[in-house]
């Protein structure tokens, strides 16, 4: 594993960064401590500072020469709403939320390159720093593009990355082409009739036609989803009732659903529809489905996810890069930059030591041995993008 030793040389003040934003997390749309403090260290590197892309979103531009040339680096900056378990010095301030997917990890990643490139400027051209809002599920990625992230920021490539606690520390993976998947939120509402518990003949049992759509469910990637196709359907949560004697009326069913393709993802919604309504008439129920489709599957561009892969062996050699990663199921918003923009999302390894754990784990912590790796994957990318020309 070997960072940039201008990097290294600062990589304790980025343990501090990191573990600071990590004991204040913030969720989605409400980072305004880590905006600013994102746009204060940018400024004093001497980045021009862009506030408000995205409602909290800010971008860092650094521009050396008179290339027309443009990278885009991004990172989220978002907590989850959930409660961190662990005891250590640096955990969740603020009761309900934690950064447990990394995104303190990711800022700090980002917020090295920025300072490193701002201090040798051994490039030609502009790099804009983009830091993310709202990535865990409220469209942070979208609400960038819809306030002209890219109108005002041109970029010929944009990479992003992520740490992965099941990847060993000093290792790399990436793959060309769908890696993420599209993901998908649901909401599924039943309506009965509501009756005495103990006289339930005299009613429509919401919470037992609940039951037999979410079996139901699992029928549609199981025997509708072509085995040529990778899909997950999920029930996550069923709400009913709130008295031991009552049937109530109505039941809720959440979850959600994930393809590498708009058309499983259709099929999935048509059939979950077929499925739901059929099994609650069925039983004189009725049942409202409400899909709503939250990421595009995430598509590397081939040769930019190459590229990437060059820059990861640059630093720890081919052996630690695995070019032809596994298809993840779970969901990157960061999919919306690259539907717009060539580019590739990373995936750096996080270790499996304490606090190696799963993401959206409550004992999850990210692995600050990685900072000075990562600052120096996004450094060099920059560097070898905008090169500059021969004299």
């Amino acid at each position: 594993m070997k960072p940039i030793e201008r990097i290294a040389a600062f990589e304790d003040e980025l343990g501090a960064w990191r573990r600071d934003i990590h004991a204040h997390p913030e969720l989605g749309f409400e980072e305004h401590r880590t905006s600013d403090l994102v746009a204060e260290r940018l400024a004093a590197f001497g980045c021009e500072v862009t506030r408000g892309i995205g409602r909290t979103g800010v971008v860092g531009t650094l521009r050396v020469g008179n290339s027309p040339r443009s990278v885009g680096l991004r990172a989220d900056m978002d907590a989850l709403p959930m409660e961190e378990t662990n005891g250590f010095a640096h955990r969740s301030r603020h009761k309900g939320r934690m950064h447990a997917c990394g995104h303190d990890g990711h800022t700090t990643m980002l917020l090295g390159a920025a300072r490193y490139l701002a201090e040798t400027r051994n490039f030609e051209g502009a790099v804009h720093f983009i830091f993310q809002p709202a990535e865990e599920g409220l469209g942070g990625a979208e609400a960038m593009l819809k306030d002209g992230l890219f109108d005002k920021f041109p970029c010929d490539w944009v990479f992003g990355m992520h740490n992965r606690p099941s990847l060993e520390v000093g290792r790399f993976a990436v793959r060309a082409g769908p890696m993420m998947a599209g993901g998908a939120l649901f909401d599924l509402a039943i309506r009965g009739r509501g009756a005495h518990g103990a006289r339930p003949e005299s009613g429509i049992d919401p919470v037992l036609v609940a039951a037999h759509i979410g079996t139901a469910l699992q029928s549609i990637v199981a025997r509708n989803v072509s085995p040529h196709e990778t899909a997950v359907l999920s029930v996550t949560q069923i709400h009913a009732g709130d008295a031991y004697n009552v049937i109530p009326e109505t039941a809720a069913m959440r979850g959600t659903a994930r393809a590498f393709s708009r058309a499983a993802m259709e099929l999935i919604e048509r059939n979950m529809r077929r499925v739901a309504q059929g099994v609650a008439s069925g039983l004189g129920a009725s049942a409202e489905l409400d899909f709503r489709n939250t990421f595009p599957p995430l598509v590397n561009d081939a040769a930019e996810a190459a590229f990437a892969a060059d820059i990861a062996a640059e630093l720890v050699g081919e052996a630690n890069v695995e070019r032809n990663g596994p298809l993840i199921m779970a969901s990157e918003d960061f999919s919306y930059m690259l539907n717009r923009v060539p580019g590739a999302f990373m995936l750096i390894g996080n270790g499996g030591g304490p606090g190696g754990c799963e993401v959206h784990n409550p004992g999850y912590d990210f692995n600050d041995e990685i900072l000075g790796l990562g600052a120096s994957f996004l450094s060099r990318i920059v560097e070898r993008k905008l090169a500059p020309a021969a004299s």
